[in-house]
Order: structure tokens, then sequence, then C-alpha cells
């Protein structure tokens, strides 16, 4: 599982392995903080290679995946990429205008995007700019 956190910069990898020694279960689960860009350790590949080859335990907690399952999964991804799709739009804007969002860095055209949604949701803040 990973967690972004966008306004850090930086995401949370947790990884959980099941494993018997002596007929026993055994679980542990490690947590790793990422930055952006950041690539895995040598220590952190050599870790994800060793757990991959262990096998999969399916309990009835957690029971192997139907085909009908993965399809209704596939499914649900398809529909929550395609709300995330946004349309390209041409906007003519003052050259100032532009400099000022520029001058916040990367980012600049989300912070528009917000900009509009916020005074699109509250109409009065428009009335007071357009007399």
């Amino acid at each position: 599982m990973f967690i972004q956190n966008e306004e850090r910069g930086n995401g949370s990898y947790q990884r959980a392995w099941l494993t018997r020694q002596n007929g026993e279960a055994i679980m542990g689960i490690t947590r790793s903080t990422v930055k952006v860009g950041q690539k895995p350790t040598k220590e952190q590949l050599k870790q994800i290679r060793e757990i991959a080859k262990r096998p999969i335990h399916y309990t009835e907690d957690c029971p192997e995946s139907t085909q009908e399952a993965l399809a209704e999964f596939a499914a649900m991804a398809r529909a929550r990429w395609t709300r995330k799709i946004k349309p390209t739009v041409s906007l003519r804007l003052e050259p100032e205008a532009l400099e000022k969002y520029k001058a916040l860095g990367s980012g600049y055209t989300g912070i528009m995007a917000d900009v509009l949604n916020y005074v699109a949701d509250n109409p009065e803040i428009l009335s007071k700019v357009r007399t």
C-alpha cells in the first residue's frame, strides 16, 4: 500500500508479509517514507526481491481473488480513472496575471483551477469583482 501526501511531497510505503517458521505463522510489517523522485536504496530493493519470492498464504479473511472479482476491480479502477481526467481548455489572461501565477512555482495551473472552483462555488465573490 502506498499513501502519498502531496502537501509534503513524500509518501509512506507499507509492506506486510506472512511467513511460516516451525509451523507457526509470523507476520511482519515494514514502513518507509519516500520523498518524491527518490529512488529505492539497494537494501530496499533487496528486501522487495526477497519478499516477492515468498509464497502468498490465502486465508478466509483474505481469499484468492476470483476472475469475477478481478474484473469488478478493473471496472472500478477504469471508472475512477475516467473521473480524474480533466478537460484541456484555453484561457486568455492578462500577462501580469499569468506571471503572478507562474511565480507560485510548479503546480501553478492547479492553483488556478482551485481559484476558479472557489469563485464558482462562491458567486458573491464574482459579484464584488465584476460590477
